[in-house]
């Protein structure tokens, strides 16, 4: 059965509620005290919870810049900031030509203080763990997840620890984690794996979860749907047909969902103009996509997943039954791309100036897959989310980019070399580019 994602009446309130914000279980309704108690699922059933709000925001209750310009629809008025949010809506016209849509937008969440849209999940969440009063906070992380919850706890002064997939984790994402002083722990598995353990360290009282488990991660998240609406309908005049986002965990997906079903409860958007969700995996992490061709309420969880697109290698997306809800609702889809295809859109961005790693460039892939079916009109305006900065996985850039070219310090040349007129060589920076694709495998 699927999730019941109907929000209450406004100006509805439980009892349970605090200053108009409360916990509510997505399968059987069951109601919880936001911060009364450290609760990621619902007691009863052992469904994912969602906050809830008394009153849905309008446009208008908007104001200032960031994350928190939106605090009318967050549980605080502010919280644990760097600042964060406010990231671009890149035009990209030669891409747009190419994928041949109407109107082709980039939303860049690498563009975030520690380089990806987790930034947005753990200002309200390390804001929620300071109200809860814990004292540990703890992730599983394919690298983004760390790289943010180390920063933001760092800022907090509050003790991190994460648990990665050995071995699985870019090097930039890692140095980003140990810098900022989180606790960092290497476990033999996939994330899913991590997930596990640190889901159990959760229950036992050991540490507060900030996955996107965590109800309140996603709430900071939606402000990505805020931006999106707001931004494009300023400049171009009417809302976007469809947004196409990479799918790990699928928090982004669900939060996305979250947000336009609040303004549309308020009013502030039409039902016939929510954006149509269409997720994008790694054709070696693709439990959603098979869900979804198979028209399932639920997941099965996959075992052996492998990509280079290291955001996206998940193969439980824990969201899932608030994910699936949203593409279906809203009329959207989900696809799987290989990972040659990613590299080509990965290049293609950079062409146009947008650096993104691996997962993000998923979202134009699959795009372009669907664009190539017939499955997205060329007459719609599409919105593509990139989740990471290319620095995220500078490996993948090296292997994705153009080797430097050897030549003498000298300007006669350097233009005889410009004219094709001298011997490439094999050293310096150039030939150790290519070793270390030769590594790679790429």
């Amino acid at each position: 059965m699927m999730a019941d994602l109907t929000l209450p009446a406004s100006g509805a309130a439980p009892d349970a509620a605090t200053e108009g914000v409360w916990l509510a279980c997505v399968e059987c309704g069951h109601v919880l005290a936001p911060f009364e108690s450290v609760v990621y699922r619902c007691p009863d059933c052992e469904g994912l919870l969602e906050a809830r709000y008394a009153d849905a925001p309008t446009f208008a209750d908007f104001e200032g810049r960031g994350v928190w310009r939106y605090a009318a629809a967050l549980p605080f008025e502010s919280g644990v900031s760097l600042p964060e949010g406010d990231t671009p809506l890149h035009r990209v016209p030669r891409l747009e030509s190419e994928v041949d849509v109407r109107t082709l937008r980039i939303k860049h969440e690498g563009m975030n203080p520690t380089g990806s849209f987790k930034d947005r999940g753990m200002t309200v969440g390390v804001r929620v763990a300071e109200e809860l009063g814990v004292s540990r906070l703890a992730c599983a992380s394919t690298g983004n997840t760390s790289a943010a919850l180390a920063a933001y706890g760092a800022r907090a002064g509050l003790e991190t620890l994460v648990c990665l997939p050995a071995g699985k984790v870019a090097a930039g994402k890692v140095a980003q984690a140990s810098l900022h002083g989180a606790r960092i722990l290497e476990l033999a598995g996939n994330f899913d794996a991590c997930l596990d353990v640190v889901a159990e360290l959760a229950d036992r009282g050991e540490a507060y979860l900030l996955n996107s488990l965590n109800p309140f991660r996603l709430e900071g998240q939606k402000t990505i749907g805020f931006e999106i609406l707001e931004r494009f309908e300023s400049e171009e005049g009417r809302f976007p047909d469809r947004i196409v986002l990479p799918v790990g965990n699928a928090g982004n997906t669900a939060a996305l969902y979250k947000a336009f079903r609040e303004f549309v409860r308020s009013g502030a958007l039409a039902p016939g103009d929510v954006p149509m969700l269409t997720g994008v995996q790694a054709e070696g992490a693709a439990p959603m996509v098979e869900a979804v061709a198979a028209g399932r309420d639920d997941i099965e969880r996959w075992e052996d997943v492998e990509t280079r697109a290291t955001a996206i290698r998940i193969g439980n997306p824990v969201n899932a039954p608030k994910a699936l809800p949203g593409i279906y609702e809203t009329g959207g889809t989900a696809v799987a791309v290989s990972d040659e295809e990613i590299t080509v859109a990965q290049r293609a961005l950079a062409r146009e100036g947008v650096g993104v790693e691996p997962a993000s460039a998923a979202s134009v892939a699959g795009l372009g897959k669907l664009r190539e079916s017939g499955e997205v009109d060329a007459g719609e305006d599409v919105v593509c989310l990139t989740t990471g900065h290319l620095l995220k996985d500078p490996d993948a850039a090296v292997a994705a980019g153009n080797d430097p070219e050897p030549v003498r310090a000298d300007a006669d040349a350097v233009l005889a070399h410009l004219r094709g007129e001298s011997p490439s060589g094999g050293g310096g920076l150039s030939g150790r580019l290519r070793r270390l694709r030769g590594r790679l495998g790429r």
